[in-house]
Order: structure tokens, then sequence, then C-alpha cells
């Protein structure tokens, strides 16, 4: 589940960039002052990058669960806590993604061997 989240996170990135990119064409830069320009830009950008930066964190440790890696475990723990907020998917998917690594199973199955 989480890697396919991602994937669709960097897609849903990507297309934000973009169209951010494209709005920033419509501002009118004359009436407004360098300093807040930059700011506006600093802001359109930031918020693409950091759903990026969240969904490869989410492709990496998805794909280090498929191989039972422990610090994937931990990766997917802290990604599920931030995502608890996104109401109601990221909610759902961080509950149950931390119910389901915190059981003592889980862990035992992310033991070394």
């Amino acid at each position: 589940i989480h890697i396919g989240i991602a994937i669709l996170g960097l897609i849903g990135a990507l297309v934000l960039f973009l169209l951010m990119d494209f709005a920033r064409g419509f501002i009118p830069q004359e009436d407004i002052p360098d300093a807040v320009m930059k700011l506006i830009s600093v802001f359109l950008t930031s918020i693409p990058v950091l759903i990026a930066v969240i969904s490869v964190l989410r492709l990496v440790g998805g794909i280090g669960l498929l191989s039972q890696q422990m610090w994937a475990r931990y990766v997917i723990i802290i990604v599920a806590i931030i995502g608890l907020w996104k109401v109601p998917i990221g909610t759902l998917l961080g509950v149950y993604s931390l119910w389901v690594l915190m059981q003592s199973e889980t862990m035992k199955l992310f033991e070394k061997k």
C-alpha cells in the first residue's frame, strides 16, 4: 500500500509543482516587491517538495518492508505518524500501519535471525 501511495504522491507533487509554476506566471510582478515575490516563489516550491520528500520516504520504506528490513519499519512508523493529519485516507493508512507495525508478531518478522 505504501509503495502505491508513494507513487501517487510523487505524481501529485510533480503535477502540483507544474500547476504552481504555471500559476506563478499570472501574478503581476511589477506591482509586488522583489522580497515578496521571492517569498511567494519559496512557498509555491516548498509544498510540492515536501510532498515529494515524504513520498520518497514512503517509497523507500515500503520497498524496505518487502525485504523485512528493520530500518524500514521505523521509516514507515515515522511516515505514518506524519500522515495521520491527512483525513481520511492518511489517517486510515497511518492508524492501520501503526497498528500492524506495533504488533509483537510483526516485530518478530523484522528481528535479525
